[in-house]
């Protein structure tokens, strides 16, 4: 019994990390704005927040969508590690839901692009073989 509480001990112990928290603590980084307008009965709020690394979120909305539904604007913008400004832009509504809008956000490639010409002739194909199957039913 005692050679197996020893050998839990010696599991603990082997498990716990070379080093723990560290002592020096960690850049905190200040908040230099930070304005809030909480929600009213009409669903209406705002925020608008700064930081001290350059991170900036603004977002206003009211309760103007079909039944009350709050809509929304707003943007987020800071720079990445290696210094390249990231901007977006979001409206959210009841008509055309999330939108956001940034140079950073990939895009589609337009449509309609081209059909290979293999899936057209395999359309083609299943065209003709629906055509026979209802004649065999009939």
């Amino acid at each position: 019994m005692n050679t197996i509480i020893f050998a839990c001990l010696l599991a603990v112990a082997a498990a716990r990390p070379d080093s723990g928290y560290s002592s020096r603590s960690s850049d905190e980084v200040p908040i230099l704005r930070d304005d809030r307008v909480y929600p009213s009965a009409a669903g209406e709020y705002s925020t608008d927040t700064e930081t001290g690394d350059g991170i900036s979120i603004s977002e206003s909305g009211y309760g103007s969508g079909p039944d009350g539904a709050v809509e929304s604007q707003g943007s987020v913008s800071f720079t990445h590690p290696d210094g390249t400004p990231f901007q977006l832009r979001f409206v959210a509504d009841a008509a055309g839901g999330y939108q956001p809008e940034s140079a950073a956000l990939p895009v589609a490639p337009e449509f309609p692009h081209p059909i290979p010409q293999f899936v057209l002739d395999q359309i083609a194909f299943a065209a003709t073989q629906r055509d026979s199957d209802e004649r065999s039913y009939n």
